[in-house]
């Protein structure tokens, strides 16, 4: 085995993999303690101090931030490089071009958290960076492409396995989303502000296609290119049905560019947008689950790994809650269910159950997959994977269901009229009825935290091991050659 590793190191590019992984770790430790904090100054207000960098209108979008594109998009970044090379058997097209989209993305987000902080924000939802942190991202973005494109051009293997499917699909879309949607002219060239080219309207649906795009392109099909890869390595199964992977990859791209309006029913756009919002985020229900339902079949004959492994809990879990996030954004997508939900924690709740059970979940199993073959040893400690699997889980519960408590409840009262036709309760009211789930919120996510801790230390310990274990064969190599 280690014979093995060694000649795949030489032949790829495994330490951009390390690197991106370990930070993926740094991000979701430093960017899910945020969220903590910030859970924990809604249900405890005293929490919040007079330091305006730490009130929660400046740490909210450090906390959206560190997390979707500091872990989101470093994991996304090492698995992608790491299951190119390996499906198309071939080293990534640039170690030079690929170390600049390591330190072109940490730098980015390292400076967007630090702006906000400062009170520096264009406002909008997911895309809140200053103009000059823009520029940085889209110039990183199209090295990322160009380096893809390139490595998969130069393969060694006629097929291109459909986990490259999704991600080129991802990279691509994230580069056309993030470009149209930052138009801005800034002040002047000394000067963080800047005027968006969009207004009224079509600045709200320009938004929305953005925002929901970013949740199906770089939270979904990326991720969905990461499951088709480590699901089957993890379970030592092929894919279960690679025709319904292909179905399942047009039937999401063509679907998702047209249901970002879904967030905007009862306002002022055109009627027909909302109702075609509405129909396509109906329809993603197929696609979705059917992609689901590929990966846990992929499990077929290997059930048994569920008693053992850990990382395939971490994976098929994973699965279940994209399966139920895929569900419940439909269904919060007809304009009966929305007058209810939107506007309300329930909108928070859901936005959690993909982002922590789908994403992060995914996140987690396919790292620990790398781990072993990026640093030539076992892990450090299955106990504690199963450790941090347990502390997820319940951490999720937790919140989701708070979420959905404090949402339903929410909506429910604001539309409560009494006899006379007035409103039965004051925002107050509702506001006082949210403390209970908002501690069992930030309860939760303390959990969850809990979880990502244990990994980390579990990672270090394991690249700990490695570097002693490399010591020891160097040792007796330079012993053998005395």
């Amino acid at each position: 085995m280690a014979e093995t590793n060694t000649q795949n190191a030489a032949q790829y590019n495994y330490d951009i993999v390390r690197k991106f992984t370990i930070m993926a770790i740094v991000w979701a430790v430093l960017g899910m303690g945020v969220g903590v904090w910030i859970a924990s100054e809604l249900a405890w207000p005293f929490l919040n101090f007079d330091l305006p960098g730490l009130t929660f209108g400046r740490f909210r979008p450090v906390h959206t931030t560190l997390v979707i594109f500091g872990f989101g998009g470093s994991a996304l970044f090492a698995t992608s490089y790491y299951v190119v090379q390996r499906t198309c058997q071939v080293r990534l097209y640039s170690d030079a071009m690929a170390k600049f989209t390591f330190w072109g993305w940490q730098i980015a987000v390292g400076l967007a958290a630090i702006t906000y902080m400062m009170g520096y924000t264009q406002g909008r939802e997911y895309a809140e960076m200053t103009w000059p942190i823009d520029l940085l991202i889209a110039v990183t973005w199209v090295a990322y492409f160009w380096i893809y494109v390139q490595t998969i051009r130069r393969r060694s293997q006629p097929h291109i396995y459909v986990a490259n499917w999704f991600y080129i699909a991802f990279i691509l879309a994230t580069a056309l989303l993030h470009i149209f949607n930052n138009w801005a002219a800034p002040v002047n060239l000394f000067s963080l502000t800047s005027y968006s080219f969009h207004a009224g309207v079509q600045d709200a649906m320009t938004q929305w296609w953005y925002g929901h795009n970013a949740v199906g392109f770089f939270l979904t099909a990326a991720f969905l290119g990461m499951m088709y890869y480590f699901v089957p390595k993890q379970a030592g199964r092929p894919v279960y049905s690679y025709r319904l992977s292909i179905i399942h990859f047009w039937a999401l791209g063509f679907m998702y560019m047209w249901v970002g309006t879904h967030h905007l029913h009862w306002t002022a756009i055109p009627d027909w947008t909302s109702t075609l919002a509405a129909t396509f985020s109906i329809m993603l229900l197929m696609p979705s689950w059917g992609g689901m339902i590929n990966g846990i079949m992929t499990l077929s004959g290997a059930w048994d790994k569920l008693r053992t492994d850990p990382i395939m809990l971490f994976m098929i879990t994973a699965l279940s809650f994209y399966g139920m996030s895929t569900f419940e954004g439909p269904l919060m997508s007809l304009k009966s269910v929305n007058a209810l939900s939107h506007y309300t924690d329930w909108t928070i709740g859901h936005v959690h159950s993909g982002a922590l059970g789908w994403v992060a979940l995914i996140s987690f199993g396919s790292i620990y997959h790398l781990l072993p073959r990026l640093y030539d040893t076992k892990l450090y400690s299955l106990r504690l994977v199963y450790v941090h699997f347990w502390l997820a889980t319940i951490g999720i519960v937790l919140y989701i269901s708070a979420m959905w408590v404090a949402g339903i409840g929410q909506g429910l009262l604001l539309r409560a009229f009494d006899d006379y036709g007035n409103l039965a309760y004051t925002f107050v009211e509702t506001v006082s009825f949210l403390h209970k789930p908002y501690v069992v919120r930030a309860i939760g996510g303390m959990f969850f935290v809990s979880g990502v801790i244990v990994m980390a230390y579990n990672i270090f310990m394991t690249i700990r091991q490695s570097k002693r274990e490399q010591a020891e064969i160097e040792a007796k190599l330079a012993a053998k050659m005395a």
